[in-house]
């Protein structure tokens, strides 16, 4: 069985505009998974950077 080690990631406090529209929509989804907006958005920030294309 793998062991679990606790780990401090480093975060950093910002501030972004986001359309009203596009808030609601991350609220409702976050509600359905009962997750927090932020773990939403840091989820979906994530997975956007995993599998944005290279185009250099």
């Amino acid at each position: 069985m793998n062991k679990f080690i606790p780990q401090k990631t480093e975060k950093e406090v910002i501030s972004i505009r986001i359309d009203t529209n596009v808030l609601k929509r991350l609220d409702q989804i976050a509600s359905k998974k009962s997750i927090s907006r932020n773990q939403l958005i840091n989820q979906s920030i994530q997975f956007a950077l995993d599998h944005i294309e290279d185009t250099e």
